[in-house]
C-alpha cells in the first residue's frame, strides 16, 4: 500500500487540532533541550529533565525515547532525540536525527507528528526551507515500500501520513511553504524513478517506458513526446543505437520528451540524456551470473531523465528542457552484435568493438549526436556506465566529467547544496588515446586503466562544440544486494532539480551563464 503524506507548517502547536500529533523535539550532550521541549520541561516542573536523568539518557546522537501522556499539554506523546554536541551541530546531524525519529515511528503506530527539529539552528545557509527540503527527503526515503509484486502486503508497516513543522519565525513561512512544494514533488517522483528501477525487467522494457512517457504530455500544454523507433534510427544511421538492441526481442525506442517551460520558446533548451538499457547481459562479453539480476537497474538514467521532467513540469518551472531516453536491451542471440565488429554512427564516425559489455556509451553516443539537432545550451548525459565508478568513487559521489569548467562547477554546488555528492574526474588527451583504433575512428572501450574516463572521452568525441556533461551513476543509482535495502536510490534527480532551480535564478539576474 502506497501512502500519501501529507505535509504542512504551522507556528501554533497549541491548537487542540494537534492533540493526536507527537511532538519531535531534541536534546543535546550537556543537557540543554530545543526551545519548545524546554518550555514544555518548565510548564511540568522538569518531568522530561527528570525522566532522562533517571534512565541515563546522554543526548548522543541517535539516542531516542518515546514519552507517552505528558501533562497539560494538547499533544500527549513526546519523541526525544539525541542532538550529540550542540557546538559541532551541523547538517549531517540535523540530517541523522530526522533519520532515527521517523526511523522510531516506523516502530510505532503514530501516524501524524509536529516536528520542532526545525528549531534547531545549524547555520545561516541551512534555514528552514532546506531543513524541510531535506527532512521531507527523509521522511519519502523511509516510507518509501516496492511490493506491488507481493501476493500478501499485509505485514509492511504502517508510516506516517501527516506531517506538520514548526516554524517561529514568521518571515520564513513562504519559503518554508515553498519547501514543501519542492520537497514533496521532488521526492516523490524520486519514489517513481525508484519504482521504474525496481521494476523487473520482464516488464519494464523499451514500450514499458514509452508508455509512461506519453503520460507527460497530458500533464502540460506545452509538453511534447516523440518516439524514434528501429526503422527511423535505420533511417537516419543509428547504427550503433541499433547494434546493441539487435538480440532482444524487444524493440530499441527513443523517447523525446520536450518542456517548453520559458515564455520564450525560442530559447536554447537544456538537454538530458538517460541511458535506458532495460537489462544488460553484457552481450557476447556476458557478465558475471553473481549480482547480474542487478542489470535490471541499467536503465537508471533514463529513470532519473523521466523523473526529472515530470518534477519540472509540476514544479512549473520556466525552463525549456528536451529529456532523451536511449532504451533498449543488451541480449544473446545468434544475431547479438560481436567484437571486433565496426559500426558507422549516426554522427559519422566509426567504432571498432572491443567489449560487447561497453554498450551503453554505444547507444549514448547516437543520443547525444541527435540532441545536438536541438542546438542546445547545455547536454547532461546520466548513465551507469561504468563499474570502475564504482569501485573508484564507491556508492557515495557520482562520477562527474565535463569539457566545461563552469558547468562542472555549477554542477558541483548543486550536488553540494542537496548533499547528492558528486565528483569531477579529468579528461585529459592521455586518456583519449586509449580509444583510438587502428582500423576504425575509435574502439569502445580503453582497457581497464582509467576506464570511467575513457568512457567520458568516448562519449565527448560526439557532443561537438556544446557545453557538455557525463555524470556516471554506476555507484550511486542503486544499493546492492549486500544491502538491506535492495532498491533504486533515485540519483541524481535532487542534484540536477537542483541545479535546473540555481539555472533560472541566475537567468532571472541576468548573470553570464555558459555564455554562447
Amino acid at each position: 500500500m502506497k501512502y500519501n503524506i501529507a505535509f504542512d507548517i504551522t507556528n501554533n502547536y497549541q491548537s487542540k487540532i494537534y492533540h493526536d500529533f507527537c511532538i519531535i523535539g531534541g536534546f543535546f550532550e550537556e543537557g540543554e533541550l530545543s526551545p519548545a521541549i524546554h518550555q514544555i520541561n518548565n510548564k511540568n516542573n522538569k518531568y522530561i529533565t527528570s525522566i532522562l536523568n533517571k534512565n541515563g539518557y546522554t543526548g548522543k546522537i541517535g539516542e531516542t525515547l518515546l514519552l507517552y501522556h505528558i501533562p497539560d499539554e494538547p499533544s500527549k506523546k513526546i519523541l526525544l532525540v539525541g542532538c550529540g554536541k550542540k557546538n559541532k551541530f551541523d547538517r549531517d546531524h540535523y540530517k541523522k536525527i530526522t533519520y532515527h525519529a521517523v526511523d522510531t515511528l516506523k516502530k510505532t503506530k503514530i501516524t501524524q507528528i509536529i516536528s520542532f527539529l526545525t528549531e534547531l539552528n545549524v547555520n545561516e545557509k541551512y534555514n528552514n526551507y532546506w531543513k524541510i527540503r531535506d527532512a521531507i527527503n527523509i521522511i519519502q526515503e523511509l516510507s518509501y515500500t516496492f511490493e506491488q509484486f507481493k501476493y500478501s502486503t499485509k505485514n509492511i508497516p504502517q508510516t506516517l501520513q501527516n506531517v506538520i513543522f514548526y516554524i517561529h519565525e514568521t518571515d520564513t513561512l513562504k519559503d518554508s511553504q515553498q519547501a514543501i512544494i519542492d520537497g514533496t514533488i521532488i521526492s516523490r517522483n524520486i519514489n517513481l524513478a525508484k519504482d521504474l528501477g525496481n521494476m523487473p525487467p520482464n516488464m519494464c522494457n523499451s514500450e514499458y517506458l514509452v508508455q509512461e512517457c506519453k503520460k507527460l504530455e497530458k500533464m502540460h500544454d506545452h509538453t511534447t513526446i516523440q518516439i524514434i523507433d528501429e526503422n527511423q534510427m535505420q533511417q537516419i544511421g543509428m547504427n550503433a543505437y541499433l547494434a546493441v538492441g539487435q538480440a532482444s526481442k524487444n524493440q530499441s525506442l527513443m523517447a523525446i520528451i520536450k518542456y517548453i517551460g520559458d515564455n520564450d520558446y525560442k530559447k536554447k533548451p537544456l538537454v538530458l540524456v538517460g541511458k535506458g538499457v532495460t537489462f544488460d547481459s553484457g552481450g557476447l562479453s556476458i557478465k558475471p551470473s553473481e549480482k547480474m539480476d542487478e542489470m535490471k537497474y541499467d536503465m537508471c538514467g533514463a529513470a532519473a531523465v523521466y523523473a526529472i521532467l515530470r518534477t519540472s513540469i509540476q514544479l512549473n518551472l520556466p525552463i525549456n528542457i528536451i529529456g532523451i531516453l536511449a532504451t533498449c536491451e543488451n541480449m544473446i542471440t545468434n544475431t547479438a552484435l560481436r567484437p571486433g565488429d565496426i559500426i558507422k554512427t549516426l554522427s559519422g564516425q566509426t567504432i571498432e568493438i572491443k567489449n560487447t559489455d561497453a554498450e551503453g556509451r554505444l547507444i549514448l553516443c547516437e543520443a547525444i549526436t541527435y540532441a545536438t539537432r536541438f542546438n542546445p545550451k547545455i547536454i547532461i548525459d546520466i548513465a551507469t556506465l561504468t563499474g570502475a565508478c564504482l569501485i573508484a568513487l564507491g556508492e557515495h559521489f557520482t562520477g562527474l566529467m565535463s569539457n566545461n569548467d563552469e558547468l562542472a562547477n555549477e554542477l558541483i554546488i548543486a550536488g553540494k547544496e542537496t548533499d547528492d555528492k558528486i565528483w569531477r574526474l579529468p579528461l585529459d588527451n592521455q586518456f583519449q588515446k586509449q580509444i583510438n583504433s587502428n582500423i576504425a575512428d575509435m574502439t569502445n572501450t580503453g582497457g581497464k586503466g582509467g576506464n570511467t574516463i575513457t568512457a567520458g572521452c568516448f562519449l565527448q568525441r560526439f557532443v561537438g562544440k556544446h557545453y557538455w556533461a557525463h555524470l556516471d551513476i554506476a555507484g550511486t543509482a542503486w544499493k546492492s544486494n549486500y544491502t538491506q535495502n535492495h532498491s533504486a536510490t533515485g540519483r541524481p534527480i535532487t542534484m540536477i532539480i537542483q541545479f535546473l532551480m540555481n539555472y533560472i535564478n541566475k537567468q532571472k539576474n541576468k548573470k553570464c551563464y555558459f555564455t554562447q
